[in-house]
């Protein structure tokens, strides 16, 4: 947690699993350079090969920030993935754990709501006017109490 105004939190986790889809963006597009392959199956083999590569680049890094009104949520360094939630709007915090069917990146839960994880199964479970959201991050303890005090539920309000 970080302390602008002693209130404040920011905290970036980074996890592995971009290394996975660069590799195999590099693979495919190594494969669509050097094959001889049809000229279509190359240019496809090379635009997956780019697309898995921009993919990866984008979940290098969960970043979970205070923005003043709002808890902003965001993979990157890539910011093509992000979410925020006026803090107006939850209306519950807890620790939580994911489900090891629940994975990482981001998705539906199978109990509800969404999940944005990037390595682990440790997480702050945020109920909030349109659903729920799972955070999954290394760093939930301070994430919950800065949450409790920012919207003053729960232990520590």
């Amino acid at each position: 947690m970080t302390a602008r105004s002693g209130t404040s939190y920011r905290h970036s986790q980074r996890g592995p699993w971009h290394l996975l889809l660069e590799g195999v963006g590099v693979v495919l597009m190594v494969v669509a350079l050097v094959s001889g392959v049809p000229s279509a199956a190359r240019l496809l083999l090379f635009g997956v090969g780019t697309m898995f590569l921009v993919i990866g680049s984008s979940f290098r890094v969960l970043t979970v920030e205070d923005q003043g009104d709002r808890l902003s949520v965001r993979f990157g360094p890539l910011p093509l993935f992000r979410t925020s939630i006026p803090y107006d709007d939850i209306r519950d915090v807890e620790d939580g754990r994911t489900l090891l069917l629940d994975g990482w990146g981001i998705h539906l839960s199978l109990r509800g709501g969404w999940v944005w994880n990037i390595w682990g199964r440790r997480c702050v479970v945020i109920r909030h006017r349109r659903g729920t959201l799972r955070i999954g991050t290394d760093d939930a303890e301070n994430l919950l109490r800065f949450l409790r005090r920012r919207v003053g539920i729960g232990r520590g309000s």
